[in-house]
């Protein structure tokens, strides 16, 4: 059995790294957290032109048609150069439209989103803050041929930059998945400051916001398999960019154990040094292992494809926290100075542990299927 990547696939990781290293060093990061948008205009049309934008999209849309796999390896990518842009919630509403959106939503999004010519966000979470989708309460309600919408969602990423928001709401149907215009009436934006500050925040306030009768995705009250498929799809993404901030601390930490000497040699001959790098190392492969496997059984839909990206997300989140929080040990003193830029990719994946359900949240998850 084969377990490497494809040529294409190791392409596509090696081109990404390339530019990556190129267009998004950690100065450039670090410029852009001053930046009102927080994110890079130009990097973003070359990202498009690269057909990063669209790769698991329809060619008739603009895409490449390829899957999880290749957009996970995209993701590890970012997360290992900490990229700040909504490239993760675009992908998200994008495949959510084209698996469920109707051919006018379809016409109207994904062409946009290939090109670059449109951003997305995911408003998920709500009041609660839970990921539970018994927790959402925000409110839709009949307004004529359309709706309102009323209700919090806090900790919404990039929405201030977003052209279209994927909303849920409780419909009388039952759950209803909404794309939401952020310059409507009655939608209000209120910018929060996180612990990942190459991530931008909003806490989002809907005021009885209308939206009309073709925001509706998918039919009223028939949205809880595709909110399932989008957070399945965002936990193993998410997880992917954790496993790109881990290898990063890890290579790092490594190469400042051969450089650094106490005692007249390099740190890295100690065996407790050493033991630290090996048990990091574990946990990036183990990582490695389960993302890759959780999104092949998403492309594959396999059986225990719900399973599997439980599984990353819950493991993933607990390693990428011990690896880069290893890394800092190893580094000492300096590692945990704001100069230094450890604390850029330990910071994106502290962020990303609690995105799209934290490790206990995917935890009940497993119990659930495991015992069933």
């Amino acid at each position: 059995m084969d377990f490497a990547f494809t040529s294409d696939q190791q392409l596509l990781k090696n081109s990404a790294r390339a530019f990556l290293d190129e267009h998004c060093k950690p100065a450039s990061v670090r410029l852009l957290w001053n930046d009102a948008r927080g994110e890079s205009e130009a990097m973003w049309k070359e990202m498009a032109q690269l057909g990063w934008l669209g790769l698991a999209l329809p060619e008739t849309y603009g895409g490449s048609e390829l899957g999880m796999v290749e957009t996970a390896l995209l993701l590890e990518e970012l997360g290992r150069a900490s990229y700040p842009g909504p490239y993760l919630p675009t992908v998200l509403v994008a495949t959510a439209i084209n698996l469920a959106g109707s051919e006018a939503q379809k016409n109207r999004w994904l062409p946009a989103v290939s090109a670059g010519g449109a951003r997305a966000s995911v408003a998920l979470l709500d009041g609660e803050m839970s990921w539970a989708s018994d927790a959402i309460t925000t409110r839709a309600e009949k307004s004529g041929a359309g709706w309102k919408l009323s209700g919090v969602k806090p900790f919404v990423a990039w929405a201030h930059v977003a052209d279209v928001i994927l909303v849920p709401a409780r419909a009388p149907e039952g759950l209803t998945l909404f794309l939401v215009d952020p310059g409507a009436a009655g939608f209000k934006q209120t910018p929060v400051t996180g612990m990942d500050l190459a991530t931008r925040w909003v806490n989002l306030t809907l005021d009885g916001v209308p939206v009309a009768a073709d925001g509706v995705l998918g039919a009223p009250g028939k949205g809880q398999a595709l909110l399932d498929t989008i957070l399945r799809s965002g936990a193993v993404g998410a997880a992917a960019e954790m496993l790109g901030a881990s290898r990063r601390c890890l290579d790092m930490a490594v190469e400042y154990a051969k450089v650094r000497e106490q005692f007249g040699q390099p740190i890295g001959s100690f065996q407790a040094i050493r033991h630290k790098c090996a048990e990091m190392l574990l946990e990036v492969e183990n990582s490695h292992a389960a993302i890759y496997y959780a999104a092949w059984a998403l492309d594959a839909n396999a059986e225990d494809a719900d399973l599997a990206a439980s599984v990353a997300k819950a493991y993933v989140g607990d390693a990428s926290r011990k690896v880069c929080g290893e890394a800092i040990q190893v580094h000492g003193g300096i590692g945990f100075t704001w100069e230094y830029d450890l604390h850029l990719y330990f910071k994106r994946a502290k962020a990303l542990e609690v995105q799209y359900g934290d490790a206990d949240y995917h935890r009940e998850l497993i119990t659930r299927r495991v015992t069933t």
